[in-house]
């Protein structure tokens, strides 16, 4: 089906195209002098170069133009777009400009004849900064992913390792211990072995801690809610914090990688609510609600001012900000001085996982 436009109409409409386009839009004639410009190519050029292209001079672009994307390199200006035959068009490519305001700028490029009699061509440009911050924006999100990843797997097999192969082994040294406590009567001896075998004891539980702190196999075997508790309880024996834990998930895996964040998150705000908050109580709720999980970490402490220089480093505030951008959630924190803070995750879940 063909629309059918009038003469002039089409005209007006083309005239709208070239002053409102943002793409830039220039006209040249066979030897390369400029014959029009819309106001998005006039932004670009500095005012030097604009004037050399009202002028009409030859190649006046070249005075911004800092080479094209070739099949050979990503910067050149040998076989120059300019110097081709108007036969053959440049129908899309790269281009760098160096602009008024931007610095040098990748621009989507277009140059053909419009005209074959009069030899009239058109350069449009369209900027491609949007289009590389994205790219790179996704690279880096990649490559964040993989390093996040590789972390956790390391943490897993020292995990591992650690309850597997240390902890086994030096389990077996105290049991050896307590037996060779019956072999003897030397007050002394028995006593140094005493001490010995409490000192190992404490080595133990120790490296079951660390084991667990590195990464708890619970989440991995049993999933979030036993993870916490599991994490909650130990908080509670070693450093007396409560931590009052509310939980109404309607399924117990989320896959492991949201499951990761999530427990990380919860993991690095409740030791910042231990270390700085001045608190005996923390609040942890976990629910889903609409495809969304939903995390909150509430105390009831000192807080702090929004914009003020943190206590610590508030690398663990960015860390956790950057660990649920990658899930695609969102994560913020309330807080006021005297009013306490207010830790709070959400991650997007499909429908495969419910």
């Amino acid at each position: 089906m063909t629309l059918s436009v009038g003469t002039g109409s089409l005209s007006a409409l083309m005239v709208k195209l070239f002053e409102n386009s943002t793409e830039a839009i220039f006209f040249f004639d066979r030897q390369g002098n400029t014959l029009a410009m819309n106001p998005a190519a006039e932004e670009i050029v500095g005012d030097d170069v604009l004037i050399q292209l009202y002028e009409g001079k030859d190649r006046a672009l070249c005075g911004t133009c800092r080479g094209y994307t070739s099949e050979t390199e990503p910067r050149t200006c040998l076989d120059c777009y300019f110097n081709m035959p108007e036969s053959k068009d440049f129908a899309s490519f790269q281009v760098y400009l160096e602009t008024k305001s931007n610095g040098m700028v990748p621009y989507a490029a277009s140059f053909h004849t419009i005209d074959s009699e009069h030899g009239t061509r058109v350069l449009m440009l369209r900027d491609l900064t949007p289009q590389f911050q994205t790219q790179e924006k996704l690279y880096e999100n990649k490559m964040m992913k993989h390093v996040i990843e590789a972390q956790e797997n390391e943490r897993k097999r020292l995990s591992r390792e650690l309850h597997d192969s240390v902890a086994q082994e030096l389990m077996s040294a105290v049991v050896e211990l307590r037996v060779l406590k019956y072999m003897t009567n030397d007050e002394q001896l028995l006593k140094n072995m005493k001490q010995t075998e409490a000192s190992m004891t404490r080595l133990l539980d120790d490296i079951r801690n660390l084991s667990v702190e590195l990464r708890p196999a619970t989440l991995d075997d049993f999933g979030l809610e036993a993870a916490f508790r599991s994490h909650f309880k130990r908080v509670e024996q070693s450093f007396g914090l409560v931590v009052e834990f509310v939980s109404d998930l309607p399924q117990k895996r989320y896959g492991s990688e949201k499951e990761t964040v999530i427990y990380r998150v919860c993991q690095e705000a409740v030791l910042n609510a231990l270390k700085y908050a001045q608190v005996d109580m923390v609040k942890v709720s976990l629910t889903e609600h609409d495809h969304t999980l939903r995390l909150t970490v509430e105390d009831d402490g000192i807080g702090f001012e929004k914009g003020s220089k943190p206590i610590g480093t508030g690398l663990g505030l960015y860390g956790m900000q950057e660990r649920a951008e990658l899930v695609g959630g969102s994560f913020g924190v309330l807080s006021n001085v005297g009013q306490g803070t207010k830790v709070f995750l959400q991650i997007p879940i499909g429908q495969e996982e419910e």
